[in-house]
């Protein structure tokens, strides 16, 4: 573990490796687990926001979640996460025609409806954030659904780092994320 600012960062975000492989996975951190994704109270607003833009990517079933649960919940330990489809995928998950598991609001995205990408929990994974009352700890949440993304991370050489990078600046900033890379290199 090392320090940023006020970041606690796990050293296995510099020396895993990692790249998401869909064709291996199709998506399943999208549909497995007991949780949907962490929200941010900041993306609060932007779920409700950007939903009725998003809500033509949608499934049926998604939608009838949203609408019945609405465009976030709060679980039993006061953590704000997206609703699910029966207890199962996150609502706004759509499938490809090869059963890929994919994301609506990032389809609305790509689509020029909004600007929004989607929540930073799901762009930064396999990195999850704590938030503590004096610090952030960054963590590599390992899951064996994404074996597969090991093993393509390790054949291309792509640390975890490397691979969320855009999603790092974004959450943490430009400074933090050259002090990321200025401690890698002392690591290596």
């Amino acid at each position: 573990m090392f320090q940023i600012g006020k970041t606690i960062v796990s050293e296995d975000i510099l020396t895993k490796d990692f790249v998401c492989n869909l064709s291996a996975c199709k998506g399943a951190c999208c549909v497995e687990g007991e949780a949907g994704a962490p929200v941010e109270p900041e993306e609060v607003a932007l779920l409700k926001d950007v939903y009725s833009k998003v809500k033509p990517y949608l499934r049926e079933e998604g939608i009838a979640a949203i609408e019945q649960q609405g465009t976030h919940i709060e679980n039993d330990f006061g953590e704000l996460e997206t609703p699910l489809v029966n207890g199962a995928e996150c609502a706004y998950v759509t499938f490809d025609d090869h059963g890929t598991a994919l994301c609506g609001i990032e389809a609305a995205y790509r689509a020029g409806e909004t600007s929004w990408k989607k929540p930073i929990s799901c762009e930064l994974y396999p990195v999850r954030v704590q938030q503590y009352s004096e610090f952030s700890a960054v963590n590599y949440h390992r899951w064996p659904i994404c074996d597969d993304a090991c093993t393509l991370g390790k054949e291309l050489q792509t640390p975890i780092y490397k691979f969320v990078k855009e999603a790092l600046i974004k959450k943490f900033g430009e400074d933090w994320y050259a002090e990321i890379e200025k401690i890698a290199l002392k690591i290596q």
